[in-house]
């Protein structure tokens, strides 16, 4: 950011939390007053974006964006069931032309969510937008830096937010220094299977528009629909999927509100030989200055086996707190059910009042969040396989907690069937961040390679300007 340091520009997001002006522009909304609000994306997740906002009181979906045509059609055609008036899109960019929408909630593949997000602001439209908020770090902060230009309220969708954290902050009380935070994740995963060349594209899709800021290349899995996760291009991994969650919820406890300074991440595609090219067992290690070290686990075979993980604890002198182990969701869960709509609830209370602080997850938090799962999908990208002895003397220098947790994902790995006579594991380097400039610093070719992943290259017209 030109002659502003990250540290001040983050101080005047958070200052902007307390009360945020209302742009020139923006409608005042009474009681009565209904928003209107589009969804984008509505294959999956985005399905339940329709539902729960048609859910709350004084909100009308108004239209609906998808590059799949049955998709939409299918949509479109529930509306009309139900005598609803809702106008259909295949391209955002043209949704948000449309100056009677109001708000946009967005569900695409990660690859969509700042594009949306940022255009979104700019067309003076507020926005709810899925976890994770980026599909790169870089594109993160562009994402808070639209949201303070033009006034607007983005709330992003980690249904549990500072909840959890709410209670890990309580239970540490009195324990003394923090000595380490644990996050973890256990998901089942199968294979994608192989395919011995390009597959075709569904007739129904608009493959461009479904590209979008992505290479535009053949389709090289079985499934074009939620695939997209397992492959570089497109997805961030199982730890942006659904890692994010305790890591969030471990980050908020701790009470940061800046990146972690160093990085390093290992794992592998274990067992599968198929298309997919995203760790399906991941540990990263993310240290803050000041503040302790954060470890990070996320498995996708059966946690039965082997040494079980325990969802997220803080370690410290005198003990510990924690919440157990828990499906991937934290909205299954207890007191968490049905969070969805309350999340969204929420955001509309928020773009009725114009206060970002009644925000439970402002678009800041998930910036913050989110930029973890980067650092540690570009270390583990940047990293060379070897073998367990190599991985397990790499993390011997920093500290027995982390020795530990590598020696339980052996455990758990080797109970699965890995072989590690023949398995090897990818290391990534470690790196070091400089959380106001939210580069990677340092000289030589890998520190380099790091700052290149920082922020994806945009294919044309679906770019993210600079100056936003």
């Amino acid at each position: 950011m030109n002659q502003t340091t990250r540290r001040t520009f983050l101080k005047g997001s958070l200052a902007a939390g307390a009360a945020l002006a209302l742009s020139p522009h923006a409608r005042v909304r009474g009681a009565n007053d209904d928003v209107r609000v589009a969804v984008v994306g509505i294959n999956s997740q985005g399905r339940g974006h329709i539902n729960w906002m048609r859910g709350i009181p004084g909100v009308r979906v108004v239209a609906l964006c998808d590059p799949d045509r049955n998709v939409l059609a299918r949509e479109v055609a529930a509306f009309a069931k139900r005598d609803e008036k809702v106008e259909a899109y295949a391209d955002v960019r043209k949704l948000l032309e449309n100056k009677d929408i109001d708000a946009v909630s967005t569900a695409t593949p990660d690859h969509w969510h700042c594009p949306v997000t940022i255009w979104a602001c700019q067309a003076g439209k507020d926005v709810y937008v899925e976890k994770p908020l980026s599909y790169c770090l870089w594109e993160g902060r562009k994402a808070v830096e639209a949201a303070r230009k033009y006034n607007r309220i983005v709330q992003w969708g980690d249904q549990s937010h500072g909840r959890i954290a709410k209670d890990l902050q309580l239970e540490k009380e009195g324990l003394g220094k923090i000595v380490v935070a644990y996050a973890d994740l256990n998901r089942m995963r199968e294979s994608l299977g192989k395919v011995d060349g390009p597959q075709p594209i569904p007739e129904s899709i608009d493959y461009d528009l479904w590209c979008g800021p992505a290479p535009k290349g053949p389709l090289m899995r079985k499934r074009l629909h939620y695939d997209w996760h397992w492959v570089w291009p497109t997805g961030t991994g199982e730890i942006g999927n659904n890692g994010i969650y305790p890591l969030d919820a471990v980050r908020i406890a701790l009470g940061q509100n800046v990146l972690p300074r160093r990085v390093m991440s290992l794992g592998g595609r274990f067992l599968f030989n198929d298309d997919g090219a995203t760790p399906n067992t991941q540990i990263a290690l993310l240290q803050y200055e000041p503040g302790p070290l954060v470890i990070l686990e996320v498995r996708n075979f059966p946690s039965d086996k082997g040494p079980k993980t325990r969802g997220g604890r803080i370690k410290c002198e005198k003990g510990e707190s924690g919440w157990p182990s828990q499906p991937a969701h934290p909205g299954d869960i207890g007191e968490y059910k049905d969070s969805h709509q309350g999340h969204m609830h929420n955001f509309i209370g928020a773009v009725r009042s114009r206060k970002v602080s009644d925000l439970r997850a402002d678009v800041l938090e998930g910036h913050l969040s989110t930029a973890m799962v980067h650092m540690a999908n570009i270390s583990y990208r940047l990293g060379a396989e070897h073998t367990v002895d190599e991985a397990r003397d790499a993390l011997k220098d920093r500290g027995p907690e982390a020795v530990e947790r590598f020696e339980g994902m052996k455990e758990h790995l080797t109970a699965n069937g890995v072989d590690f006579s023949q398995a090897k594991i990818t290391v990534g380097p470690w790196l070091e961040l400089d959380p106001e400039t939210e580069r990677f610093v340092g000289t030589g070719d890998v520190v380099a390679r790091a700052n290149q992943l920082v922020k994806r290259e945009y294919r044309e017209p679906f770019v993210i300007s600079e100056k936003v």
